[in-house]
Order: structure tokens, then C-alpha cells, then sequence
């Protein structure tokens, strides 16, 4: 099984894969709408307007797993669409850690950091990029969405710009 055959569920219940995404570049993110780190959203969305019409997404996956996101799918649909503008794809809530860790999860925190620590998800926000090629690149929740080393790593796995 690849990373693209994982069933996910959108935030509005339907059911998809990340093969729905296949050939673009994906920046993954366990969000949590009341963490300290939510501004993060405003860069995230930023970044989703620059390069979406060259092949690349957020997928914003809420979690409750540090105890910081809203207690619905609802809830967290309006406050990332009316506080922060959201138009990424979201999905439903997940857990990033433990057993019963979503098999996504599972999947990308055998990815290490650039330090080489694979494992457990630290804190909400940590971003997975997957290339186009399925190579998962992994920065940990400190790490701002538009740092150098993301950018030059989005920008280096798109078509350029016309």
C-alpha cells in the first residue's frame, strides 16, 4: 500500500485518497484551530493562492490529539474559512500519534526531520511535504510554512511558472 491508497475522509464526510491529489506537491498538516500556532493557517493559505494553478495543495488535517482543535468537523470548517480564509482541502479529525494513529500518520512519521528524528508528531502543525515523485520531506511545528527550506523544496518540484 502507498501513501496515495490510504483512504481519507474530506471534513464534509465524503471519501477519497490522496490519489486524488497524485502528481502534485502536497504540503500535509495536522492543524488544531486553538493552538498558539494557528496564525500558521494565514501563510498556509498564502501559499495554496501562489502556486495551486502550478500542482500544489495543503491538505489540513484537524487533530485533537494535544487537546487544541474545536469538537467538530463544523465548527472547525467555519472558524478556518471565516477567521483564516481557508479554501484547502481539510479533512476530518485525526489522530497524528499512538495505536490508533491514522494510517496516514503512521505512514509519514517513519518520515525523519531534517535533524533525522523520525516518530512520534511533536505538536500541531508539523508539515509533511510529498514530491510528486512520493519522497516525504518532514519540518517540525516551529517551522514557519513559507521557511526557505520548504519553498526551495515546493518551488524545485513544480512545473515553472509560465
Amino acid at each position: 500500500m502507498t501513501l496515495n491508497d490510504i483512504p481519507i475522509t474530506t471534513i464534509d464526510g465524503g471519501e477519497t485518497s490522496l490519489a486524488q491529489y497524485d502528481g502534485k506537491v502536497k504540503l500535509i498538516v495536522n492543524v488544531a484551530s486553538r493552538c498558539g500556532l494557528a496564525p500558521q493557517y494565514e501563510k498556509l493559505e498564502a501559499m495554496q493562492k501562489l502556486y495551486a494553478d502550478r500542482g500544489f495543495t495543503v491538505l489540513g488535517f484537524p487533530s485533537n490529539q494535544f487537546l487544541q482543535e474545536l469538537s467538530s468537523e463544523d465548527a472547525i470548517k467555519e472558524y478556518c474559512s471565516t477567521t483564516w480564509g481557508v479554501t484547502f482541502p481539510m479533512f476530518e479529525k485525526v489522530k497524528v500519534n499512538g495505536k490508533n494513529a491514522h494510517p496516514l500518520y503512521a505512514e509519514l512519521t517513519k518520515t525523519p526531520d531534517a535533524g533525522g528524528k523520525a516518530g512520534r508528531v511533536k505538536w500541531n502543525f508539523e508539515k509533511f511535504v510529498i514530491t510528486p515523485d512520493g519522497t516525504v520531506h518532514r519540518f517540525r511545528p516551529t517551522t514557519q510554512p513559507d521557511d526557505p527550506a520548504i519553498i526551495s523544496l515546493i518551488e524545485s518540484s513544480l512545473p515553472t511558472a509560465k
